[in-house]
């Protein structure tokens, strides 16, 4: 049998299955654009490497023989398979039942997962997302792996085996309980302000620039900017106090203590602001700009299921890379976003 396969060229298959849906050599060559001669030398190959006439030309047409009856249903199938396998291929988000896994940090599970269910929700009702937390310590190993299918987070380096796309960028508010009004915000007066702020790795001063590297793979592990406020601490003279968490969940409690102020990304603080009794402060300084974006392995990138989960990630970021439109609601309060400019971070892999 394998002798014979590899002397098979699978065109002549291909010419077999005409003949047998068109009984006829003239309609065959028509219906795979190939002349009458052509068929008939490919069937006299045919026969030879089979050792069967295949085919009888009869006046009603040419009638297969007992063993070409045998064979047609399995080329027939085998020709479909290979069609598809060499096709384009297809993906259907409406009809599809498939799991997305993605990783992504405590901002994006606040302000991103939710629209993002939502959409997948509507559109896709089959699909699955399983979401993880982007700190692991093998995020790229995972992603290597397959395991994850994007990850959404803040990453100042990449091997080139990654490839990413720009979801929004983000800078640094300050949130306070509207509760208990700060005033008009200045240096000085952030400086006697007890300060809540956020670090995956909490009090982790060895990172180098608050990132982590790993296996080609940089990723920023604190959500605030700690070297711009703690520069102008150190310059107000006050030095301040920081209270550095693990994440963002224990931030609605924390805030709504009089003593207690919160530096975070603006878009987690608008968010909150619309449902909370929060106040959004502009910081008398000018924090660095991080860029969220979307990462996934660069042999993904043409298959059209990631493609279609990117653009469901962009959709889903797409209320993030508006201006914020909240209104001002004390002096130094939020009133639109600021311009600045985006710093990159420095990471050795």
């Amino acid at each position: 049998m394998t002798t014979t396969l590899n002397r098979l060229d699978l065109n002549l298959l291909r010419v077999f299955d005409a003949v047998m849906e068109e009984r006829s050599v003239l309609r065959a060559g028509q219906r795979i654009c190939l002349s009458q001669s052509a068929v008939s030398h490919a069937l006299a190959r045919l026969r030879e490497v089979l050792g069967d006439e295949l085919f009888i030309r009869t006046p009603s047409g040419m009638q297969p023989t007992a063993r070409a009856l045998t064979m047609a249903p399995l080329v027939r199938e085998a020709w479909q398979s290979l069609e598809i396998a060499v096709g384009a291929p297809k993906f259907e988000p409406d009809k599809a039942a498939r799991r997305f896994t993605i990783a992504v940090s405590d901002l994006v599970a606040n302000v991103m997962v939710p629209r993002l269910l939502e959409l997948i929700g509507n559109e896709a009702p089959l699909i699955e997302i399983a979401v993880r937390a982007d700190s692991a310590s093998n995020l790229a190993e995972q992603i290597d792996l397959g395991q994850i299918d994007a990850a959404v987070g803040t990453f100042s380096h990449k091997a080139a085996r990654f490839q990413t796309r720009m979801l929004f960028d983000s800078d640094d508010v300050l949130l306070a309980s509207s509760y208990h009004p700060l005033g008009p915000l200045s240096l000085k007066s952030l400086s006697h302000l007890s300060i809540v702020a956020i670090s995956l790795n909490g009090e982790n001063t060895d990172l180098l620039e608050g990132l982590v590297s790993e296996r080609g793979l940089c990723r920023r592990s604190e959500m605030y900017d700690r070297a711009a406020l703690e520069r102008v601490l150190s310059d107000s003279g006050h030095g301040g106090r920081i209270v550095v968490l693990p994440h963002f969940l224990a931030l609605s409690a924390l805030l709504g203590q009089p003593e207690l102020v919160a530096i975070v990304p603006r878009p987690l603080a608008v968010s909150m602001a619309r449902t909370q009794p929060l106040e959004i402060h502009e910081l008398p300084y000018t924090s660095r700009l991080d860029e969220v974006i979307a990462l996934w392995h660069e042999r993904t990138t043409n298959d059209p299921a990631q493609q279609w989960l990117l653009s469901m990630l962009l959709r889903a970021t797409e209320h993030l890379r508006e201006p914020a439109n909240v209104s001002p609601v004390s002096a130094g309060s939020l009133t639109g976003k600021k311009s600045k400019e985006v710093t990159p971070a420095l990471c050795r892999i």
